[in-house]
């Protein structure tokens, strides 16, 4: 028999994550974690990332998981460090992610003294995570690493909470851990699948509503069966990641206020939810509905979001008689360049014309967005990554963490100048890594959205102390200057020509840059 290695308990974490692939780290440590940083050199296979804000670590962790469809490993300080990544964890825990946070916590015979940094660590993770645990002694702490990569997998995704006292990391061990057989799919009911197949088939007005990871095959499975029985399908207005463009079948977007939601949903008889659950609005709003879901409307189950998605849309494609159907795909057409003024509409055309391809646009450009989103549809073949639980500040981390996935692939970041001021140490970090990744950030100095909801919600016509809250211009936030200082090249551009020109640099050269697009 092998000899049982003696190593600290940290040493024998790191060795499981590795070994369980999760070998890559978003990390901002402390002083209770030293032990898990000093492991890093005793384990190449360790692939570490310095963020300088917790949100940027929880964020990239997000996007890297989206990417590389396994769990990134998070490394954050104490209660107060966690509590800094928190709303990327949140999204994170919206889009079903897989992450495993590893929370440094004070030795175990230390936290009855009360020092300055002790806090209920568990209880900052629990409406986050889907899975939480305090490491007991340095013997258990490979297990319990192998048991969190586990967790974070569960169908369809969660946040997984490592909470690691600072004596079972330094403590030594010879324990280690094999990796955990990753938990399946819960079987799809087929009583369902005959259900909905009947609904289909009636003929009464019927929609698919999807979340998930829509893949360029579930959307072609979803499209046979929409060409079969004349049903629509729709994905949330937040999905996590989408295959959209050229070669794929498209699926429309529920819009986000709850009036132009409600108009796409009228007259629907049967609304057949997939991986998701019947819709509402963002926000409720004075004497409006909320629930989005038709009156008279029927709902049905296809399949649970831990339930087997593909099996059931398989099944589905065969229950109507859809297998042999070819599915609808996008054809390629690539816009010519615009001319004229530089706004969301002409940098979305711009955009779409340069676009590369396998691109990885991650979508947080709030007012300005749109216009990239609906340029690109009939674009090169590309993924998409939507905030997920409306907490901002998610764009830049994202990318950051997605670029890392998949390091020879361009990500381009969607970035509204407001959110982006969150998290904008994300640049840095980009910058030190040397990711292929190009920021278009839209600068209306303003938070635009906010603009159009104070009248939503019908607050009082907002005088100047109450529109000064929703301006950036005093004083100007200048983010070539943001990102020049954090490594990044950057441009500020103002017509359509040097916007093109920004575009056509960037894309040409490897590594981060900024374009700064003053949009009004």
């Amino acid at each position: 028999m092998p000899e049982k290695k003696d190593r600290s308990g940290a040493e024998s974490l790191v060795q499981a994550l590795v070994d369980s692939e999760a070998d890559v780290c978003f990390a901002n440590p402390g002083t209770s974690e030293m032990h898990f940083v000093a492991a890093l050199d005793t384990n190449p296979q360790m692939r570490c990332v310095l963020g300088l804000f917790e949100g940027v670590v929880t964020g990239a962790a997000d996007g890297y998981a989206r990417m590389a469809r396994k769990p990134a490993v998070t490394l954050t300080h104490l209660g107060p460090g966690l509590g800094n990544g928190l709303a990327n964890l949140h999204n994170a825990k919206k889009a079903r992610t897989p992450v495993v946070n590893v929370v440094g916590e004070h030795a175990t015979y230390h936290r009855k003294y009360d020092a300055p940094l002790t806090s209920d660590v568990a209880g900052f993770a629990a409406p986050v995570s889907g899975w939480v645990k305090v490491s007991d002694s340095a013997d258990s702490v490979a297990a319990d690493g192998a048991e969190a990569v586990q967790a974070s997998m569960k169908p369809p995704g969660q946040v997984a909470t490592l909470i690691l006292p600072a004596d079972t990391a330094w403590n030594r061990t010879t324990a280690s851990a094999n990796p955990l057989p990753r938990i399946q799919p819960k079987a799809f009911s087929a009583l369902n699948i005959d259900t909905v197949a009947n609904v289909l088939k009636s003929g009464e007005p019927s929609v698919i509503l999807m979340n998930g990871e829509l893949t360029q095959s579930r959307s072609s499975m979803a499209n046979k069966v929409s060409q079969a029985t004349g049903a629509r399908i729709l994905m949330d207005t937040f999905v996590g990641r989408v295959q959209r463009g050229a070669g794929i079948s498209e699926i429309a977007r529920l819009p986000y206020f709850g009036e132009m939601a409600a108009e796409v949903l009228a007259g629907t008889k049967h609304l057949i939810i997939l991986g998701t659950q019947a819709p509402v609005t963002f926000f409720a709003y004075p004497d409006k509905p909320n629930y989005l879901t038709p009156e008279g409307c029927e709902l049905h189950t296809l399949a649970e979001r831990d339930e087997d998605i593909d099996g059931a849309l398989e099944a589905l494609v065969d229950a109507v008689g859809a297998a042999d159907i070819s599915p609808i795909l996008v054809d390629l057409e690539i816009p010519g360049l615009p001319s004229g003024e530089l706004n969301q509409r002409s940098a979305g055309t711009t955009l779409a014309h340069f676009l590369p391809e396998n691109a990885i646009i991650v979508d947080e450009g709030g007012m300005n967005g749109g216009g990239s989103i609906a340029a690109t549809r009939t674009g090169k073949p590309h993924d998409w990554l939507i905030i997920t639980g409306g907490a901002i500040g998610f764009g830049l981390p994202c990318a950051t963490g997605a670029a890392v996935a998949c390091p020879d692939q361009r990500v381009i970041s969607l970035q509204a100048d407001g959110s982006g001021m969150y998290t904008n140490q994300a640049l840095w970090s980009q910058a030190r890594e040397g990711l292929n990744i190009t920021t278009i950030l839209f600068a209306n100095q303003r938070y635009g959205i906010l603009q159009v909801e104070f009248g939503r919600v019908g607050a009082h016509n907002p005088g100047p102390k109450a529109m000064s809250m929703l301006d950036l211009t005093n004083p100007e936030l200048k983010w070539t200057d943001i990102a020049k200082g954090m490594g990044v090249p950057a441009w500020r551009v103002h017509t359509v020509e040097e916007y093109a020109d920004a575009l056509k640099k960037s894309f040409a050269t490897p590594g981060p840059a900024l374009i700064e697009v003053m949009v009004p």
